[in-house]
């Protein structure tokens, strides 16, 4: 694979995989949304069929890592470097394009939901303690639709947790994912990989919201704090980096696990 379609590939297919993503949590989430309150099986499943269709798209070019723990797992497992600058630019340049395309998908949605009093606050408004301590924090009412967050903040376990789901995520990729040249994810394994992101988000999504990928969490953050998006408060910057170290760390675990025990 050259750099080229390594940078486009992963571009494209991280743009999809958010535009996908960070949709259903808008559905979800969004007052006017016809899916509004649809639920944590919605999201999760979501989140699965975009995995499985940024894989099947983006596969030929680049390989469909779509996530810097991937590339740093398989780096770590081949010794292959050259080319893990080109993987992560383009997985934060298409996470940022896909969380674009949400919000222009939903504009109408975002500026009803951000106009809300009862969502956003103001006179007569009867916002609840955690929509309080959530704003506290720095986090808006809408990052969710673009970012990761913990419900109950303790650094330590929302970095386990991280770590923990990324691992499950990293070892079933490199045990059973991987296309014939070992370089990222092949067709079955693209099918695999989008059903254990289900799992890990019914199993282990509830405390964090389950990142399991930098530039998932990194991207859509970035854009977060950048869009005219009314009343939108924080970007909770202060909590930004554990959804970015905790599945870098989960992802050397597992290959370093692969080395040992797989190959």
């Amino acid at each position: 694979m050259s750099s080229s379609d390594i940078f486009i590939g992963e571009t494209i297919g991280t743009a999809i995989l958010i535009l996908l993503g960070g949709g259903v949590c808008a559905a979800v989430t969004l007052k006017a949304s016809k899916a509004r309150n649809a639920g944590w099986l919605a999201i999760a499943f979501g989140w699965g069929f975009a995995v499985m269709t940024a894989v099947y798209i983006s596969g030929p070019l680049s390989g469909a890592h779509l996530n810097p723990a991937v590339t740093l797992a398989l780096a770590i497992k081949d010794g292959g470097w050259a080319n893990v600058p080109t993987y992560f630019a383009a997985q934060i340049l298409g996470a940022m394009i896909g969380a674009t395309l949400v919000w222009l998908s939903y504009y109408g949605q975002f500026h009803a939901h951000l106009t809300d009093k009862e969502i956003v606050g103001g006179p007569g408004a009867q916002t609840t303690a955690k929509a309080v301590e959530a704003q506290e924090k720095g986090a808006g009412p809408v990052l969710g639709v673009f970012s990761t967050g913990p419900e109950i903040r303790h650094t330590v376990q929302n970095l386990a947790t991280e770590i923990i789901g990324t691992f499950v995520l990293l070892l079933a990729v490199l045990t059973q994912g991987l296309n014939d040249a070992g370089n990222g994810l092949g067709v079955l394994g693209g099918l695999i990989t989008a059903l254990v992101v289900v799992s890990i988000g019914l199993s282990l999504g509830g405390p964090t919201g389950y990142a399991i990928n930098p530039a998932r969490d990194l991207g859509p953050r970035i854009v977060h704090a950048l869009l005219p998006l009314p009343n939108k408060g924080g970007s909770d910057w202060s909590y930004a980096w554990v959804p970015v170290v905790g599945p870098l760390i989960g992802g050397a675990i597992a290959a370093g696990v692969y080395n040992v025990a797989f190959a």
